[in-house]
């Protein structure tokens, strides 16, 4: 129960924060091995997640005909890291990548790319400036998140914020552009987890879903109530301070 409930939080809380939510489960899977760690846990917590940010933003998405512009820029914006996550999860590569010295520059490499990024002039908004091409851009970017440490929203906020998008809405897009992916991460588990090993939900399950849910949610709404008023500094700090700890244990 107390494994469930640790892992429910970490993948709620870093999931929609710019610090890496993969890094921190290899972290903690390094320093404990949990006994409920698994390809269907995994899974129920990715489809928290997923439920989350799907309710939160539900009247952005139920308003279909003023947000299908902006639909279809973020399904067109996650072609590229669904079909690479895809040749990396196929080829096996993606495992060799989950190694603490990756996770450990990772984190700190990325944590001065949002800072930089944190200080640009910001002059885009979602609604008159977020097209097919910023959009791609982004989606490009966000390739790099395959790699354990880089962080998909910490991605997504930095390139959009490179952009010039404000923080509020860097960070939306960035929540915007975690719907497909935390949807092909959730099937594809899904799909290995009943079709090829033939296993099936059991009550770990359900209370993965329903803590990362409750965890997931509560951080989308108030990093967004955060960055109103407060600037990207106190994460920069934190993975560059997580980064030097991982290093000084990887080396």
């Amino acid at each position: 129960m107390v494994e469930i409930l640790v892992l429910s939080l970490i993948q709620g809380i870093t999931e929609f924060l710019p610090v890496s939510s993969s890094s921190h489960l290899i972290i903690y899977s390094e320093i404990k091995e949990f006994s409920a760690r698994g390809l269907i846990l995994d899974v129920s917590l990715h489809i928290g997640s997923f439920l989350a940010v799907l309710i939160y933003f539900r009247k952005e998405l139920l308003s279909f005909m003023e947000n299908r512009r902006l639909f279809t820029i973020v399904i067109f914006a996650s072609i590229p890291i669904l079909v690479t996550g895809f040749v990396l999860a196929k080829t096996g590569i993606i495992n060799d990548l989950r190694t603490l010295r990756i996770i450990g520059w990772t984190t700190i490499i990325f944590a001065i790319f949002l800072y930089i990024s944190d200080k640009q002039e910001t002059k885009l908004n979602i609604k008159e400036n977020f097209t097919y091409k910023s959009g791609v851009l982004i989606g490009m970017m966000h390739i790099l998140s395959l790699i354990p440490g880089v962080s998909r929203s910490g991605i997504a906020i930095t390139s959009a914020r490179f952009l010039g998008f404000n923080r509020v809405d860097a960070t939306k897009i960035s929540y915007y552009l975690s719907i497909p992916v935390l949807t092909a991460v959730s099937c594809f588990g899904l799909y290995e987890n009943f079709f090829v090993s033939d296993n099936n939900l059991s009550k770990i399950s359900y209370l993965g879903i329903m803590l990362s849910f409750l965890f997931s949610y509560i951080t989308i709404k108030y990093f967004l109530i955060y960055i109103k008023k407060f600037n990207m500094n106190l994460f920069v700090l934190y993975r560059i301070f997580l980064g030097l700890i991982i290093l000084f244990y990887a080396y």
